[in-house]
């Protein structure tokens, strides 16, 4: 038993410490999703060890709980964030306030066919934008029954899982479908307005995710979220990005991209809202985002039901009040200006995210 967990703890420490080293390695950059597994499986070591060091005081079982504890201390530490005993970094909207917009993003999973489904969600929620992620051409004929009380839509179906679909029922003023950092894998960028009149900008990505099957490196995933940050940087009008980023919450790539931009999370001080893996509970994490500027507040949050995808659908709905909000981000990473710059594949300097300057 000594011998089992001590070399379980040294895996999981192994597997805490890694990511603190600015490797792409799809093998370092993995061990960012699973911090909050790591956490509970370092609490059940800690609790183990406790209880064998009572039963027979072998020093050792020592040792094994400081590891443990030190475990859960490093990875609490980037998790923490989203727990409900956090400080929310965007304020709640007033009951009474006025509805400004309501998102839903779903990777639908390309060889789902599960389309009733979602369509069901889809009619329940009612929400102004829906953002399809790995759509074809068969989700986008399934889906073409939403166009009636979707007025306003982008189609852009791919066979590779990268395909999308954007349904509106805001009138788009300025709609654009970039390929940023690699071909056939798009993006959308929208310059809207709501019922109110008020014009917003929408970016919806879906970069490749570091694995073996994908990419053995995150620097394409970390270079369009850079890319995007920059330019959504300091916006003239209320502005938001979701989607399937392929990144937790909680990883470095995606901290550098709310400091970069400025943006916030409204899941902070609220929930994890893990939105993968739909079929297997316990190895489950945020992979589905929204972001957005200042002086937007929450009227809510939800995980919507499964209907047949990997991923649960991500709904959030923002009231802007225009509020001036003080944004809780960590301090910056050690991550110098030159060492971001670097991030952006020199093949990104040709393509520009859309600003829609006023």
């Amino acid at each position: 038993m000594l011998t089992l967990l001590a070399v379980t703890t040294g895996f999981f420490l192994l597997v805490t410490l890694l990511p603190m080293s600015y490797s792409q390695h799809y093998l370092v950059r993995s061990c960012d999703f699973v911090r909050l597994q790591v956490f509970y499986i370092a609490g059940f070591i800690f609790a183990s060890s406790l209880f064998l060091l009572w039963l027979n005081s072998d020093t050792h079982y020592i040792y094994i709980t400081l590891a443990s504890v030190i475990i859960m201390v490093l990875q609490g530490k980037w998790i923490f964030p989203y727990t409900w005993l956090a400080k929310k970094e965007v304020q709640s909207a007033s009951k009474n306030s006025e509805h400004s917009i309501r998102i839903m993003s779903a990777n639908v999973l390309m060889s789902n066919h599960n389309s009733e489904q979602l369509i069901a969600l889809v009619n329940q929620h009612k929400p102004d934008l829906l953002i399809t992620l790995e759509s074809d051409s068969w989700w986008e004929e399934k889906l073409s029954v939403l166009k009636k009380d979707y007025p306003h839509y982008i189609e852009c179906p791919k066979d590779n899982r990268y395909g999308m679909h954007l349904y509106s029922k805001f009138k788009l003023l300025d709609a654009q479908i970039c390929e940023l950092i690699e071909d056939d894998i798009p993006s959308f960028h929208i310059l809207f307005e709501n019922d109110e009149g008020l014009e917003m900008q929408g970016h919806f990505i879906h970069p490749a995710p570091p694995s073996p099957t994908e990419e053995d490196s995150s620097r394409p995933r970390d270079s369009e979220l850079i890319m995007v940050a920059k330019a959504v940087k300091n916006p003239t009008r209320p502005t938001i990005v979701a989607g399937d980023l392929n990144d937790v919450a909680w990883s470095r790539s995606t901290r550098l991209f709310m400091q970069i931009s400025g943006f916030l999370d409204p899941r902070k001080g609220r929930g994890f809202y893990n939105t993968f893996h739909a079929g297997y509970f316990f190895m489950r994490w945020p992979l589905d985002h929204l972001f957005h500027s200042q002086g937007f507040k929450v009227k809510r949050i939800e995980r919507l039901a499964k209907y047949g995808s990997d991923h649960f659908a991500l709904l959030t709905e923002l009231s802007y009040e225009n509020a001036s909000q003080q944004s809780l981000e960590d301090k910056p990473d050690k991550l110098k200006q030159e060492e971001v710059a670097e991030l952006t594949m020199s093949k990104a300097d040709k393509r520009k995210v859309p600003k829609f300057e006023k």
